[in-house]
């Protein structure tokens, strides 16, 4: 299992721009509405996170041991 995990923020706009990015098919637009991570498919790559326009999405931590997430610095998480 990956180390990061994609997150979507409450202000997506659901542009698709993230789901045609992702190299695992791991974030799916739903109804138009928004776009949302399937843990067990998210590699943690960063792709939808740089390619979003809103800038919403995010990159976290997995707690292996706990299950808990704790969010990545931003230099980690969006390389520029």
């Amino acid at each position: 299992m990956a180390k990061r995990l994609a997150t979507v923020g409450p202000s997506c706009v659901a542009c698709g721009a993230c789901e045609k990015v992702c190299p695992d098919q791991a974030i799916k637009v739903y109804n138009g509405i928004t776009a949302r991570v399937d843990p067990d498919r998210c590699i943690g790559c960063g792709k939808c996170a740089r390619e979003c326009p809103a800038g919403i999405i995010s990159l976290i931590t997995r707690d292996e041991t706990q299950d808990a997430i704790e969010p990545v610095a931003e230099e980690e998480a969006v390389p520029t």
